[in-house]
């Protein structure tokens, strides 16, 4: 028995849907009578319903969606809320081009997950990027400066990208950055889809509304319990033309969005409200309790804490993992974790993020520590000094724009003919699918080797067009 379908609308919508008989002669072609003709395949989509005849009538008479995202805009404070079945991935293409024309800069964060990338090719805006700053003693970025900031508004954007939290958890000086641009007039836009818990727990950073931006896109199924590929679009209407991003998201979106992952948002938004604190409480408690547990078993910091960084600007709920303060290789430690049957979010040589949420119990946290701790001493070695991630590292040199290089003649070349070339693919180690080269800039030798070594480390590197790196697309001259 669900508790919060009575302040969920979608979620009511879905429950109900299968608790009343219905015949129905509409898509979807399962039926919710896939088992019929295989009990694996109605397994995976005889728990399925659309919108369209599902959560709604065909011709949306209800307006069931419109009245879940009226409630989700309320919660977090936004005159405009859209609910996608796409992704955050949906939802950054969706305002990127909603913003300008081609040819107009947008000030983008380099940290920006590639489908910010992607969406600049489609409205054919140009970036102008901005590098994060990196703590000496982590090796983390740990956010974008105001310095950083001044000199890309000095290029005329029109609007500001940032995507924060970053993949490790850390954040800028977010109202700093808010209030340059908007002196400016200059909207931002934040790609939050790592920071959906933000904003209703005094132990966490506020959510970006909260601080005045102008837009918001967060997963609900990364840091929040909601089903894959569902995310949650909001924004504010001084800056950014919200009819414009309502069109723009019809346009990009599918139209036979599916249910659950629309009822999941709405009922993770209920969730939030009603419990919200209670839950989040537990979360931090129990990741607080896993980092002493395993913390305890050795001398160096492992862990990366809210006391390393500057207050306000660390989510504690991340569990990063230091592995080179033992000396140990982190994607060999994923390996061992993985056959002791835990899976992580992300490991390279010297880092291994655990994603851990509301959906967690101690029990889990425990499972997790008993795996790790004898993994960890029996990989321990001797300390090496971190080194930053090519991801974060790697200063973009411009051949052309990312738009021109997408549709440009291409060829492959080996990779010791590549240095100096420019790029056709975006190539970006994944997680956290940062781009180290995107479509329009140089190959350098930096990258080049940098791309080489993480995949020999046991890196998947994604995106390029030869997985092996053996040779690389690049713009005939």
């Amino acid at each position: 028995m669900s508790e919060l379908r009575d302040s969920a609308p979608l979620l009511d919508a879905y429950l109900s849907y299968f608790q009343s008989p219905r015949t129905p002669f509409t898509i979807p072609g399962h039926k919710q009578k896939a088992s019929r003709l295989d009990s694996g395949l109605g397994a995976v989509v005889d728990g399925d319903t659309p919108l369209y005849g599902g959560l709604d009538e065909i011709k949306l008479t209800n307006q069931t969606l419109k009245k879940a995202e009226k409630l989700a805009a309320e919660f977090w404070g936004a005159d405009f809320a859209r609910f996608s079945t796409g992704g955050s991935t949906h939802a950054n293409q969706a305002i990127v081009l909603a913003l300008g024309a081609p040819g107009d800069k947008v000030a983008v964060s380099r940290t920006a997950h590639r489908s910010i990338l992607s969406a600049l090719v489609l409205a054919g805006l140009e970036p102008v990027w901005m590098s994060p700053e990196i703590d000496t003693s982590t090796g983390v970025p740990t956010g974008i400066g105001i310095k950083e900031l001044e000199k890309a508004l000095a290029e005329k954007p029109i609007a500001v990208l940032l995507t924060e939290p970053g993949y490790l958890g850390t954040l800028s000086d977010l109202s700093v950055l808010i209030s340059a641009a908007h002196k400016v007039s200059v909207p931002v836009i934040f790609d939050a889809a790592w920071g959906g818990h933000f904003g209703f727990h005094s132990d966490l950073p506020q959510h970006a509304l909260q601080l005045g931006a102008d837009a918001l896109i967060t997963s609900v199924h990364k840091a929040l319990p909601g089903y894959s590929a569902s995310a949650l679009l909001l924004a504010q209407g001084k800056f950014l033309n919200l009819d414009r991003i309502e069109q723009s998201f019809e346009t990009t979106h599918t139209t036979s969005p599916a249910g659950a992952p629309l009822a999941s948002i709405d009922g993770v938004r209920a969730l939030l409200q009603t419990r919200g604190e209670e839950l989040i409480n537990n979360l931090l408690h129990n990741v607080e309790n896993f980092k002493k547990v395993v913390q305890s078993e050795f001398a160096l910091p492992i862990f990366l804490y809210p006391n390393d960084f500057p207050d306000g600007r660390f989510d504690a709920s991340k569990i990063v993992l230091r592995v080179q303060q033992l000396g140990a290789p982190g994607v060999e430690i994923e390996r061992d974790l993985q056959a002791a049957g835990i899976r992580v979010e992300m490991a390279d040589n010297d880092t291994i993020v655990f994603l851990a949420t509301l959906a967690d119990m101690p029990a889990d946290f425990e499972k997790l520590a008993d795996a790790l701790i004898p993994i960890l001493k029996r990989r321990q070695s001797q300390r090496r000094e971190s080194s930053t991630a090519l991801s974060w590292s790697v200063v973009p040199q411009r051949g052309i724009s990312m738009r021109d290089a997408y549709f440009a003649k291409t060829e492959m070349v080996p990779a010791d003919k590549a240095s100096g070339r420019i790029s056709a693919d975006l190539i970006a180690p994944y997680p956290p699918g940062v781009a180290v080269v995107a479509p329009g800039e140089i190959l350098t030798e930096q990258i080049l080797v940098g791309l080489a070594a993480s995949k020999a480390a046991g890196v998947r590197i994604a995106y390029a067009t030869d997985a092996s790196l053996a040779t690389y697309r690049v713009v005939i001259n």
